[in-house]
């Protein structure tokens, strides 16, 4: 049997992280595992049979406000100098999203000043006792007109169910700017990783402490091997054999398709809260600046979550009541273990952007 200091289970921003953490700055001898025939996870990128870069599970633009997550990376790629910008398909018109000045502007098709936009909002918005759920954080904030065009509809698409019986946190992250910015993040250090976010892993993983293994499961190897220490980035309910109950899960179906065209979308990404079955499209031409005379879309379709092969793989948290009180009580089973650490968005049943994924590895190592 072959001995490691540290068994990580999932390939992903955070598996990868963790490994290149431990084996470059902890000299500890790390077997990292992935299920999947391939590394990155969800943030794989690669050429398809046309020739043009895509994201096969979407779109990933990095963007930080921790100059440490972004240094750290930085090591191991250069940056296309890329800053995300989204549309809303609402009207039959491309709207400037997040919601801002320019926003009411086209919606309504007439000049709004800062001024005006609040005292819009101030009329519109509804004051409640209590914000229980995801519709009540939008609707405080932004009244119903809005809510209604831009984020009941998307919400029930997304996550399949209505956003009253979501939790807060769900549209909590949705900005509101009382100026002309249409730019997506405000992060400080946004970019593309200049041949892509498998290469950068590629150079995360190429260190003599490192073993890889792709296409087996935990349960496959883990009688194999020796090791000291586990860190698991799977989903935690899977780890426990759903001794709880099953956590929900959000997964997407990507269809991709080619166009005989340079350029076909506006901007990298268009959202759909109102027409048709998918919730947005991605043209990823955009991003990488491929010089290439065909583009790529991908059209995302949100489904329920499963085990089976049909049903995608889980990507987002459904974060209901119901859910995150399960969710604790594998978290209390998961503090008693001793040297196992559960770790990235499926470890930790949260929805967590790349640059957190990095940073809470960063952080959590720092007293292995």
């Amino acid at each position: 049997m072959k001995s490691f200091d540290v068994l990580i289970i999932g390939a992903g921003i955070t598996g990868i992280t963790a490994a290149s953490i431990l084996a470059r700055e902890k000299n500890l001898r790390v077997l990292i595992d992935e299920k999947r025939t391939h590394i990155g996870g969800n943030c794989y990128d690669c050429i398809n049979k046309d020739g043009l870069l895509i994201h096969l599970y979407g779109p990933h633009i990095f963007h930080t406000q921790h100059k440490s997550v972004w240094d750290y990376l930085s090591q191991f790629t250069n940056w296309i100098d890329y800053i995300h910008h989204v549309k809303a398909f609402v009207d039959k018109k491309h709207i400037s999203f997040p919601i801002n000045i320019n926003t009411f502007e086209q919606l309504f098709n007439k000049t709004f000043t800062r001024n005006d936009v609040i005292s819009y909002l101030e009329k519109e918005k509804i004051d409640l006792l209590k914000i229980e759920n995801a519709e009540d954080m939008v609707i405080s904030r932004m009244g119903k007109t809005i809510y209604n065009k831009f984020f009941k509809n998307y919400t029930r698409k997304q996550w399949g169910m209505d956003a009253r019986q979501l939790a807060p946190e769900i549209t909590a992250r949705i900005p509101i700017r009382f100026n002309r910015d249409d730019t997506f993040f405000t992060d400080p250090y946004q970019g593309i990783p200049e041949n892509g976010y498998t290469a950068m892993f590629k150079r995360m993983l190429d260190h003599p402490n490192i073993k890889l293994i792709t296409g087996k499961t935990f349960q496959d190897i883990q009688k194999t091997i020796n090791f000291k220490a586990l860190i698991f980035t799977g989903p935690i309910d899977e780890f426990f054999n759903y001794q709880n109950g099953a956590l929900p899960y959000r997964g997407i179906h990507f269809d991709f398709k080619t166009y005989d065209q340079e350029y076909y979308l506006p901007v990298a990404v268009v959202n759909y809260p109102n027409d048709h079955e998918y919730t947005r499209a991605t043209e990823f031409k955009h991003m990488t600046q491929q010089k290439h005379p065909k583009t790529s879309l991908c059209y995302e379709y949100p489904a329920d979550s499963g085990s089976d092969q049909v049903s995608p793989l889980p990507s987002y948290p459904i974060l209901t009541p119901e859910s995150i009180c399960r969710y604790k009580a594998y978290q209390d089973a998961a503090h008693q273990l001793t040297d196992t650490l559960f770790m990235g968005r499926l470890g930790k049943f949260q929805y967590l952007n790349m640059d957190i994924c990095v940073k809470q590895v960063m952080d959590e190592l720092n007293a292995f």
